[in-house]
Formats: structure tokens, sequence, C-alpha cells
């Protein structure tokens, strides 16, 4: 996990995602998921890239059963898009860097 990425756990769901001022971008992620792994870096990337404009969180979907089941996780990587605590944008799978940017840039300001 890179120095601007944190992580995200049923715990601290509601202080680091539905209380952000700004918006939160979830990634659902599990250490045996081979593109979840490869996806982690792009994740990290962005993480980086938007400090101070987007949180970026990871969650473990083994360690985080009822937030995969609240958000009806079926595919991981899933990476949700969360602006004033709700849902804005759900992309799965190992997706480009150019899709992820472009779901974050409509949501921020």
């Amino acid at each position: 996990m890179g120095a601007n990425t944190i992580e995200i756990t049923d715990s601290n769901f509601e202080s680091e995602v539905e209380k952000s001022d700004v918006p939160v971008l979830i990634d659902f992620w599990a250490a045996w998921c081979g593109p979840c792994r490869a996806l982690a870096p792009t994740v990290d990337e962005i993480a980086t890239e938007y400090a101070g404009k987007l949180k970026v969180g990871k969650l473990d979907v083994d360690a985080n059963t009822s937030l995969s089941a609240r958000f009806s996780i079926r595919g991981i990587p899933t990476l949700l898009l969360f602006k004033d605590g709700q849902v804005k944008e759900q992309l799965v799978g190992a997706v480009p860097k150019t899709t992820i940017v472009g779901a974050i840039s409509k949501h921020i300001s």
C-alpha cells in the first residue's frame, strides 16, 4: 500500500468514507487475486497524484465481509468512488488508469 493510500475497514468506513469532505476511491481487493495485485500500483499512483483532492483506500474483501456484502461486490478488483457518502462510480476489473481518472475527474472540482 502506498504512502497516500489508507486501509478501509468495517470499523473505520463511516469516519473515512461516509463523513469524508473529499471524494473517496476504494479498491475492493484480496491478497489472492492476481488482477488486484496488478491494479495496486495504479491505485497508489492515483492516490499520490490526487492527494488533497481525493482520498484513496483499499478494502480487503476477505477481512471486511459486511462492507463487501453491503455494496454487492461480486467480482474483484472493484473500484467504488464515493462522494458525500454515496456511490457515484463503479469500475469492475483491472481497468486502465485512463478509465479510472475519467471516472474520478467528473467528481473532483
